[in-house]
Protein backbone atom coordinates (compact mmCIF):
# COMPACT_ATOMS: atom_id res chain seq x y z
CA UNK A 1 0.00 0.00 0.00
CA UNK A 2 1.41 3.21 -0.94
CA UNK A 3 1.75 6.18 1.67
CA UNK A 4 2.32 9.72 1.52
CA UNK A 5 3.86 11.26 4.36
CA UNK A 6 4.24 15.48 4.52
CA UNK A 7 6.25 16.91 7.14
CA UNK A 8 6.87 20.72 8.37
CA UNK A 9 4.39 23.33 7.01
CA UNK A 10 3.10 25.85 10.00
CA UNK A 11 2.78 29.86 10.83
CA UNK A 12 5.16 31.93 9.13
CA UNK A 13 4.72 35.63 8.71
CA UNK A 14 4.51 37.53 5.66
CA UNK A 15 7.72 37.65 3.95
CA UNK A 16 9.03 35.27 5.22
CA UNK A 17 10.00 31.11 4.09
CA UNK A 18 8.88 27.40 4.93
CA UNK A 19 10.11 24.07 3.83
CA UNK A 20 7.87 21.17 3.26
CA UNK A 21 9.05 17.42 3.00
CA UNK A 22 7.33 14.66 1.52
CA UNK A 23 8.50 10.47 1.93
CA UNK A 24 6.36 7.85 -0.39
CA UNK A 25 6.50 4.15 0.62
CA UNK A 26 5.30 1.47 -0.91
CA UNK A 27 6.37 1.93 -4.35
CA UNK A 28 8.61 3.93 -6.55
CA UNK A 29 7.68 6.61 -9.04
CA UNK A 30 10.73 6.42 -11.00
CA UNK A 31 8.81 7.47 -14.05
CA UNK A 32 6.39 8.98 -12.70
CA UNK A 33 5.46 12.23 -11.07
CA UNK A 34 5.49 14.19 -7.40
CA UNK A 35 3.68 17.12 -6.78
CA UNK A 36 2.16 19.37 -4.57
CA UNK A 37 -1.60 21.05 -4.10
CA UNK A 38 -3.15 23.24 -1.98
CA UNK A 39 -6.58 23.86 -0.54
CA UNK A 40 -7.42 27.21 1.17
CA UNK A 41 -10.97 26.80 2.95
CA UNK A 42 -13.84 27.34 0.36
CA UNK A 43 -11.85 26.45 -2.23
CA UNK A 44 -10.88 24.17 -5.10
CA UNK A 45 -7.75 22.18 -4.90
CA UNK A 46 -5.28 23.68 -6.43
CA UNK A 47 -1.87 22.88 -8.08
CA UNK A 48 0.94 24.15 -6.61
CA UNK A 49 4.33 22.49 -8.74
CA UNK A 50 5.33 19.06 -9.50
CA UNK A 51 8.42 17.02 -10.43
CA UNK A 52 8.74 14.57 -13.36
CA UNK A 53 11.39 12.56 -12.67
CA UNK A 54 12.38 11.07 -15.96
CA UNK A 55 13.48 14.61 -17.06
CA UNK A 56 13.94 15.90 -13.92
CA UNK A 57 11.87 18.65 -15.35
CA UNK A 58 9.34 21.27 -13.22
CA UNK A 59 6.08 22.56 -13.08
CA UNK A 60 4.63 25.90 -11.34
CA UNK A 61 1.42 27.71 -11.04
CA UNK A 62 1.86 31.18 -11.85
CA UNK A 63 1.07 32.35 -8.39
CA UNK A 64 4.03 30.35 -6.64
CA UNK A 65 6.63 31.06 -10.19
CA UNK A 66 9.76 32.46 -8.45
CA UNK A 67 8.75 32.10 -4.98
CA UNK A 68 8.63 28.32 -4.86
CA UNK A 69 10.74 25.53 -5.64
CA UNK A 70 10.33 22.14 -5.91
CA UNK A 71 13.25 19.62 -5.45
CA UNK A 72 13.53 15.68 -4.57
CA UNK A 73 15.58 12.27 -4.55
CA UNK A 74 13.78 9.69 -6.78
CA UNK A 75 15.95 7.15 -4.99
CA UNK A 76 14.47 8.29 -1.61
CA UNK A 77 11.33 8.89 -3.03
CA UNK A 78 11.41 12.09 -0.75
CA UNK A 79 9.98 15.79 -2.55
CA UNK A 80 10.26 19.07 -0.80
CA UNK A 81 8.77 22.15 -1.45
CA UNK A 82 10.71 25.35 -0.74
CA UNK A 83 8.48 28.44 -0.25
CA UNK A 84 9.85 31.71 -0.03
CA UNK A 85 8.33 35.27 0.50
CA UNK A 86 5.03 33.62 1.60
CA UNK A 87 2.09 35.83 1.31
CA UNK A 88 -1.28 35.40 3.34
CA UNK A 89 -3.38 34.24 0.25
CA UNK A 90 -0.62 31.48 0.40
CA UNK A 91 -2.14 30.16 3.69
CA UNK A 92 -3.58 26.61 2.88
CA UNK A 93 -3.74 22.89 3.89
CA UNK A 94 -0.66 21.52 1.01
CA UNK A 95 -0.78 17.45 0.03
CA UNK A 96 1.85 15.68 -1.50
CA UNK A 97 0.56 13.89 -4.52
CA UNK A 98 2.10 11.34 -6.60
CA UNK A 99 1.31 9.94 -10.24
CA UNK A 100 2.64 6.54 -11.86
CA UNK A 101 2.77 8.52 -15.01
CA UNK A 102 5.04 11.09 -16.44
CA UNK A 103 2.68 12.93 -17.90
CA UNK A 104 0.62 13.74 -14.76
CA UNK A 105 3.37 16.94 -14.30
CA UNK A 106 2.02 18.52 -17.20
CA UNK A 107 -1.49 18.29 -16.77
CA UNK A 108 -1.29 20.36 -13.36
CA UNK A 109 -4.33 18.45 -12.34
CA UNK A 110 -5.56 16.77 -9.71
CA UNK A 111 -7.49 13.90 -11.31
CA UNK A 112 -3.78 12.88 -12.39
CA UNK A 113 -2.72 12.27 -9.05
CA UNK A 114 -2.99 8.53 -8.14
CA UNK A 115 -2.01 8.80 -4.19
CA UNK A 116 -1.83 11.46 -1.63
CA UNK A 117 -1.14 12.93 1.68
CA UNK A 118 -3.02 13.85 4.32
CA UNK A 119 -1.89 17.19 4.11
CA UNK A 120 -0.13 19.97 6.22
CA UNK A 121 -1.72 23.18 7.60
CA UNK A 122 0.84 26.36 6.25
CA UNK A 123 -0.49 29.37 7.55
CA UNK A 124 0.96 32.85 6.70
CA UNK A 125 -0.05 35.94 8.67
CA UNK A 126 0.06 39.13 7.41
Amino acid sequence: QVQLVESGGGLVQAGGSLGLSCTASGRTFSSGTMGWFRQAPGKEREFVAAIMWSLRATYYANSVKGRFTISGDNAKITVALQMSSLKPEDTAVYYCAASPSWSAARTMSAASYTYWGQGTQVTVSS
